[in-house]
């Protein structure tokens, strides 16, 4: 790609840079029924996240007194612009990945060990899909399960607070040559090669999803790519602290 061109691509839509989030939007404790509520928005993705606890463990940790977190993700029918379909006997398979990842990512911050037998239960619902779901997902549950467990110890329900640091999620990916930051739908679907990246607020890496659509990534791209995912992810977790310091909550 010329110069010009590569000048041209530095204004996106709305007029972001490449090194750019979209705009981020989260509003705490929306629910009633819900220990830990969180609606985050980044562009046009809404994603609702919901943190429940619930008495017990998965039977490989029975009579531990250690804890558990899981996830569940979905898609309301419509988020899309066609209906999409809900789960049914058998869920979707793009779902089930991401569920797993949003529960290792949590888990990876997560210290279990004598916090009493109690399942941190996480869903996510996407109400309106744009692009990054399951970074916007991740970043959000965070929050979610920190309102919920923070409930439960002042409650004296928990034997200690589980999360030890901060985690968020953000995409990025190489646009007519260009990295980007933080991709909506029109620019990840096409997309040469984009990047899912998780990681804490000490600046280690939870996961790194990357996949070359439409050509391999260069190491030097590899490297521009996680800078981008990087100075997002602090940015996020910046706004994640700002939203926890108002209930009280400093991890």
């Amino acid at each position: 790609m010329d110069e010009a061109n590569k000048r041209e691509m530095t204004m996106r839509e709305n007029g972001r840079k490449p090194d750019e989030l979209r705009p981020l939007s989260i509003e705490a404790n929306i629910l009633k029924n819900a220990h830990g509520s969180v609606l985050i928005g980044t562009g046009n993705t809404q994603v609702l996240c919901t943190a429940m606890l619930e008495k017990g463990v998965p039977p490989f940790l029975a009579e531990t007194g250690n804890g558990w977190l899981t996830a569940e993700y979905s898609m309301m029918p419509a988020s899309t612009p066609h209906r999409k379909r809900r789960d049914g006997a058998k869920q979707d398979g793009r779902g089930v990945e991401i569920q797993r990842l949003i529960g290792r990512s949590l888990r990876s911050i997560c210290s279990f060990e004598g916090m009493g037998e109690y399942t941190v239960y996480i869903d996510c619902d996407v109400l309106n899909a744009d692009g990054g779901t399951r970074t916007a997902s991740i970043s959000g549950a965070f929050i979610a399960a920190a309102l919920c467990v923070d409930k439960a110890v002042k409650k004296g329900l928990l034997a200690k607070f589980p999360l030890t640091k901060h985690v968020a999620a953000v995409s990025a990916g190489i646009v007519e040559d260009t990295p980007l930051l933080d991709l909506c739908y029109t620019e990840d679907s096409g997309a040469q090669a984009d990047m899912n990246m998780v990681a804490a607020d000490d600046g280690n890496i939870g996961e790194i999803q990357i996949c070359g659509e439409k050509r391999t990534v260069t190491e030097e791209e590899f490297m521009t790519l996680m800078a981008l995912c990087k100075k997002g992810i602090h940015e996020i977790i910046a706004r994640q602290k700002e939203i926890l310091k108002k209930e009280g909550i400093i991890i």
